[in-house]
């Protein structure tokens, strides 16, 4: 016979551990703080799956111009007439 935590008397108790403790809880104090617990308590967690990243934009080599802008010139430099 072990002496209950809760209730203080002489009865056949179950070691419990409650937030890293061990405590001696007979079945019927167990039983009663059970049932008033029910339904506290954090919330199962979901695993949400993300989509993956999209890849960034590569800059096109040939961008148009701008409208409004000065128009490119290509040519070349040193070149024999």
């Amino acid at each position: 016979m072990i002496i209950c935590d809760l209730c203080g008397e002489a009865k056949h108790c179950l070691e419990k551990e409650i937030e890293g403790r061990e405590y001696d809880i007979c079945a019927e104090c167990w039983n009663a703080l059970a049932q008033k617990l029910q339904g506290k308590g954090r919330k199962i967690r979901e695993t949400v799956f993300l989509p993956p990243p999209r890849a960034p934009k590569e800059p096109n080599e040939k961008e148009p111009p701008l409208p409004g802008g000065p128009p490119k010139i290509w040519g070349a430099t040193g070149a024999q007439v």
